[in-house]
């Protein structure tokens, strides 16, 4: 799920219907009140596997100036990650492929697929898509390189693939990714006005209230749980287990994914600041393994390992995961980023 998770002068964003639930991502929604923990319904087989006489331990907590430090190192790298010339903030477009040929370049006239002015105005070449396969077809003066080698004909790997192939002329890049049984093409632009215009992010303050000690409780080897996208559609994730954690009085869990290429717990929450000071599509929030007690820290006050904006925010043509319906908290998380302020979202291309 990397690329969540997740990808300009933006406008609104609205509706997605994952099967017959309708979700709407305004401001001005809230999550319905769920995710109180409570006993489950699974089948045979599929319950949980807590550890056993383990209660919701006490967090152990760093000096409020240690944390605090800490805190604000992480911010500073999520903004520097945020502000580079790859980074999500220069994401201008995306493009889902159709059988057959698929024309790019600069106009939008002649092109399906349609670069920003920096690629130039000449035409580039085509995407040919054939059962799953996908084929770069390139003019011969249209400039592009691949691992700095120019390049005209090529089969393109996905981004399921490992390494996706990466396409660049000039400032522009592009590459495919996959989403289920669809491809498509994500294109950059390190020049991007989004990347000029960002002036960082407003978060809540710095509270080690939100900072959690809990307990993991583990699913048996290979549960999944379905998790929707803004696309839409539902993705079967691997679970490895529930994050539970006290709040109030109340206990709360939150079902963890699994990410190629780190042993991160990946959460992705809603609570009932989202649409109001936070993104109406939820938040991620990434936690160490458990211990060997265990045992998870959970700080919601941190990106990496506390809440963020998912890239949704910053661009329409990302496909972020959203919460799934258990992962929805029926309270108010007041750690972490709010919303970005130039967050409207424009419709996503068919």
């Amino acid at each position: 799920m990397n690329d969540r998770f997740h990808r300009l002068s933006l406008s609104a964003f609205s509706s997605f219907m994952i099967g017959s639930i309708f979700l709407s991502i305004p401001r001005s929604v809230q999550w319905v009140t769920v995710g109180v923990a409570a006993p489950k319904t699974l089948n045979a087989g599929d319950h949980p596997t807590p550890t056993k006489g383990l209660p919701i331990i006490e967090k152990s907590e760093p000096t409020p100036g240690a944390h605090r430090a800490e805190v604000e190192a992480w911010r500073a790298k999520r903004i520097g990650s945020l502000k580079k010339d790859d980074g999500w903030l220069t994401l201008v477009g995306l493009f889902w492929l159709r059988e057959g040929g698929n024309s790019f370049g600069a106009d939008p006239k002649t092109n399906r697929i349609v670069f920003p002015e920096a690629a130039g105005s000449r035409p580039m070449g085509s995407l040919d898509l054939s059962q799953g396969v996908v084929t770069l077809r390139a003019e011969p003066d249209a400039g592009l390189t691949a691992g700095g080698r120019p390049v005209t004909t090529m089969a393109l790997r996905s981004d399921t693939e490992g390494e996706p192939t990466l396409l660049r002329r000039g400032s522009v890049s592009f590459y495919l990714i996959k989403r289920g049984e669809r491809l498509g093409v994500r294109v950059k632009d390190s020049r991007n006005p989004a990347l000029m215009a960002f002036h960082g992010i407003d978060s809540y303050p710095i509270d080690l209230k939100w900072r959690f000690g809990a307990r993991f409780e583990a699913y048996p080897a290979g549960k999944t749980i379905p998790v929707p996208n803004i696309l839409g559609s539902v993705e079967q994730e691997k679970s490895p287990g529930a994050v539970v954690f006290d709040f109030g009085g109340r206990e709360f869990r939150i079902d963890a994914v699994t990410e190629s290429g780190t042993e991160d717990l990946f959460l992705v929450f809603g609570d009932q600041t989202n649409g109001v000071e936070t993104y109406g599509g939820g938040r991620f929030l990434y936690a160490a393994p458990a211990d060997k007690n265990g045992q998870v820290v959970l700080d919601f006050n941190k990106a990496y390992n506390p809440a963020y904006n998912p890239p949704c925010v910053f661009t329409p043509y990302a496909t972020c995961p959203l919460p799934p319906t258990q992962n929805r908290l029926g309270i108010r998380i007041e750690a972490g980023e709010k919303t970005y302020a130039h967050s409207t979202i424009d419709q996503l291309k068919d």
